[in-house]
């Protein structure tokens, strides 16, 4: 069951939580401070973006709520929740090979581009799915 919270983002035992798939208008919260970076996250049904330092970070359309997100040197990870068939595209390292695991199975090897962009799809139809991408 997806936990439920109110604000836009907020800090979590696990990593941040952050939007909401069920807003009709776009909404936004600037200036969220979590370990010594600021988010901004801009929510709604049609897209969900995190943004961190002013850059890019996480981004799904159509909008999604994201729990427990998590961003190592080699491992990001988080919980995802929304409505159908769900494009996620994260930033990554450029240039880099990553294995991608959706409810701990392999579904296989990215690599980014000089863009650092790791795209990947995800059905959300029934219920959350956990994913985890690991540098090579």
């Amino acid at each position: 069951m997806m936990s439920e919270f109110k604000e836009l983002i907020k800090n979590g035992e696990n990593g941040i939580s952050f939007g909401d798939y069920t807003l009709n208008e776009k909404t936004k919260q600037d200036g969220f401070e979590f370990q010594g970076d600021l988010y901004k996250v801009k929510t709604f049904k049609e897209i969900t973006k995190l943004e961190k330092n002013g850059m890019m970070v996480y981004e799904s359309v159509p909008g999604t709520k994201v729990e427990d997100f998590k961003v190592s040197e080699n491992l990001v990870s988080f919980k995802v929740f929304g409505a159908g068939d769900t494009q996620i595209t994260l930033e990554m390292e450029a240039d880099s090979e990553y294995t991608v695991y959706m409810d701990e199975v392999n579904v296989g090897d990215m690599t980014t581009n000089l863009s650092a962009k790791l795209s990947l799809s995800a059905d959300l139809a029934k219920g959350a799915v956990e994913i985890e991408v690991v540098r090579k």
